[in-house]
């Protein structure tokens, strides 16, 4: 048959660890590798490019010399590849079933990509209207820092994100869509999901707080309720498929979607600013809502129907 969710998570792990035990260690693991990393990266950019850039990362100069370049020398060593190799490690290492904890598994109806691809679309009636709720938001004085910390984060993505030519959005596609997509979900969906799922012996208490860890994680609080829907709709695409290739799937058309888009508003292709909240109305929100459910019914009914495979 078809994965059917977490069907296989009655294997005992390697060490016997409780799953609590096995959250905090996998927490310290990677607290420990991504500031060891992020020193490493920052290591690579002063022997590169001297002080002066390493000084313009902290300073947000955009300006200064090779600061990208600098940008991404930091974010895929002192990030990305510590978040995979973590997650790979965790599953390898402490468990002796690591495909259950990364579910790498091809094994689901492709109609299954059909119906992500079309829902990803149709749920951005319903973004738009998480983040404007999200941006009505009244912070109290003494957090009005986390306004701050994002307008710096957005403007490190819109120099990251400044892009020229065609292979830069080839590029940019590649590593803001494809391998921040892998990565993340290999940590969230699939390791951390897991352990939460064996944690609550519920799959939506697994779905939800894995979520809000996800939307937490990008320490961006005026983006956090979009966010959050987003890792609801990868939790539920992986644990109804058992595959973490559905979620890397949405996971990719999102950000990549957004790269695209980006692109073409540099360059005055179209006229909608990427940014821009206020596109739909209450009647796109509400339509939005009725198909987001119906797709995600649909999904569920494909990828947990009982289909034989001939089995060698």
């Amino acid at each position: 048959m078809i994965n059917t969710p977490y069907k296989q998570l009655d294997k005992r792990d390697k060490f016997n660890l409780s799953p609590g035990l096995q959250f905090l260690v996998f927490f310290g693991i990677a607290l420990f590798t991504l500031v060891l990393c992020s020193m490493i990266g920052m290591g690579i950019v002063f022997a590169l490019y001297g002080l002066k850039t390493m000084t313009a990362l902290g300073t947000l100069d955009v300006n200064a010399p090779h600061f990208v370049a600098a940008l991404w020398i930091v974010q895929i060593t002192g990030t990305t590849l510590p978040i995979f190799g973590v997650s790979v490690l965790f599953a390898k290492v402490f468990t002796n079933n690591p495909g259950d904890y990364i579910k790498p598994s091809f094994r689901f109806p492709w109609l299954l990509l059909v119906i992500v691809f079309v829902l990803m679309f149709v749920s951005n009636p319903l973004i738009e209207l998480l983040s404007n709720i999200n941006q009505k938001m009244v912070l109290p004085h003494w957090l009005q820092w986390m306004r701050e910390s994002e307008d710096s984060a957005q403007k490190v993505m819109n120099a990251m994100l400044n892009m020229n030519s065609i292979s830069d959005v080839i590029i940019d596609v590649l590593l803001v869509g494809l391998l921040t997509a892998i990565v993340e979900e290999f940590m969230f969906r699939g390791v951390i999901q897991t352990i939460f799922f064996r944690w609550t012996k519920n799959v939506h208490a697994a779905v939800w707080i894995t979520a809000i860890l996800f939307s937490a994680f990008h320490m961006e609080f005026f983006g956090f309720l979009p966010r959050l829907l987003l890792g609801v709709f990868f939790g539920y695409f992986v644990a109804w498929s058992g595959s973490i290739w559905t979620g890397v799937w949405a996971h990719f058309i999102n950000n990549a979607t957004d790269v695209v888009v980006t692109y073409l508003y540099q360059h005055k292709i179209i006229a909608g600013d990427p940014n821009e909240q206020h596109m739909f109305t209450y009647i796109g929100y509400t339509v939005s809502f009725i198909l987001v459910m119906i797709l995600m019914y649909a999904y569920k009914g494909v990828a947990t129907a009982k289909v034989q495979i001939p089995v060698e």
